[in-house]
């Protein structure tokens, strides 16, 4: 996420200092960022002179002071750690101005009683979804002492650049999406522990069933569309009883203990023939890139 976060800020005129512990994860960010532009470039996201432009705004530095010293603005994407995330605030405190903004991109973590207490006017969260530039959602969020004018700040300036901020009036854990994101998981998960219906049933019933009317609708206006009389009966039938997550799935646990963790592995639910993760992210990131075209011009002018 560090990298096309670097890569989303730099698309939107700002002057980014990359950082990261790690040596090898610092020194693939550059390649990871070509790529993820030329993606943008060929489905005519980005021009070439823009990208170009965007390229010579990140610097790359494995020494903390150096990104943040002089820093407005800055994005902690760590690890979901209490105790990581504790330390690099306490380095960005001795080195960061008095007014940065510090904005994390935490998906469940109450990161605030992590940060000093000078430093929580200006503290907020900004989380993101990858690919952060391709996927337009940010989830904007204060803690109990963030200044208001911070969280307004970040809304217009995301807004400026083209991405679609929503704003929570406090953490909320996993927002909207990846709660609705999490209830699929359980569900799904437990289809297959089941035997009701296997991924590619499942994958195909949410292509061909669900995403075309979700792309152009949302949820709540779809359920407009089938007429709130109809949803109520479905729900008042108590027919469907959502799953209990138990904190643990065998689905997932065999897979993993299987060496079948997803596409960086070469399997998951699915095979991947050999093909190398960074092709299979590449062609995600082009279906992506040319779905949100259709769709844009599908909703034209349709206020949406």
């Amino acid at each position: 996420m560090g990298h096309a976060l670097a890569l989303v800020h730099a698309l939107g005129g700002c002057e980014v200092a990359l950082h990261d512990v790690s040596a090898p994860v610092l020194a693939a960010a550059p390649g990871l960022i070509d790529g993820a532009l030329d993606t943008l470039v060929q489905s005519g996201t980005v021009t070439q002179k823009a990208g170009g432009e965007a390229l010579g705004r990140i610097r790359y530095t494995s020494v903390l002071p150096e990104a943040a010293e002089g820093a407005e603005l800055v994005v902690e994407a760590v690890v979901e750690s209490a105790e990581v995330k504790r330390a690099v605030y306490d380095e960005l405190d001795r080195v960061c101005a008095a007014g940065a903004v510090w904005a994390s991109n935490t998906s469940y973590l109450d990161v605030f009683p992590l940060m000093p207490r000078r430093r929580q006017d200006r503290a907020a969260i900004a989380h993101w979804y990858t690919p952060p530039y391709l996927i337009d959602l940010v989830d904007l969020a204060p803690g109990p002492g963030t200044d208001p004018q911070v969280i307004s700040m970040l809304e217009r300036f995301y807004a400026e650049m083209g991405k679609a901020p929503v704003v929570f009036d406090r953490l909320v854990p996993g927002y909207v999406a990846n709660r609705l994101q999490m209830a699929l998981n359980l569900e799904c998960l437990r289809m297959i522990e089941e035997g009701w219906a296997g991924a590619e049933e499942i994958d195909r019933s949410i292509r061909h069933g669900l995403v075309a009317r979700m792309a152009v609708l949302g949820h709540m206006r779809k359920m407009d569309f089938t007429g709130l009389e109809m949803v109520r009966n479905g729900v008042s039938a108590g027919t469907y009883q959502p799953p209990v997550s138990g904190r643990d799935s065998p689905v997932l646990r065999g897979l993993i203990e299987a060496g079948r963790s997803g596409v960086r592995d070469g399997a998951g639910f699915y095979d991947y023939a050999g093909e190398s993760a960074e092709v299979l992210f590449r062609r995600r990131d082009q279906r992506i890139a040319r779905m949100k075209r259709a769709i844009a011009d599908i909703m034209e002018g349709d206020g949406e």
